[in-house]
């Protein structure tokens, strides 16, 4: 199946594996939370077990050194982006993660992932030639 929209998260390469998954896990459920039409069905099993919905295409990841440029030219195409900063490793809950975002200018921003979620092309173009994380 084609999607006309894509869903991509960028990582930082030098994180610790157990940051790398953090991160993408919180950059997906900020798509899922803000996108809701990027989300199916609830699964069931054939015993008649209810399962919670998943996106409903795939989601990339991609890794990267800087994501500065990324994310200016996510913001410029005017896609939905959502970013996770190294000052989130240190605080405890949401409250204290938007407001540690909100502290800080979008140039100053010490990204250690993002999310972008948009039309297809435009992902493409703005996430064109980094590499799927492996």
């Amino acid at each position: 199946m084609r999607f006309d929209t894509k869903i991509g998260i960028v990582v930082r390469e030098d994180l610790a594996t157990w940051q790398k998954l953090n991160v993408t896990a919180f950059l997906a459920s900020a798509v899922a939370g803000g996108e809701p039409e990027t989300i199916g069905e609830p699964y069931e099993d054939g015993s008649g077990n209810a399962y919670l919905p998943m996106f409903r295409q795939p989601v990339l990841v991609y890794t990267a050194e800087s994501l500065a440029a990324v994310r200016e030219k996510a913001v410029g195409r005017g896609l939905r982006v959502a970013v996770y900063i190294e000052e989130m490793f240190k605080t405890g809950n949401d409250v204290d993660n938007r407001a540690a975002v909100r502290a800080v200018a979008a140039p100053d921003l010490q990204l250690v992932g993002l999310a972008v979620y948009g039309p297809k092309n435009a992902v493409d173009k703005t996430l064109k030639g980094l590499s799927l994380h492996p």
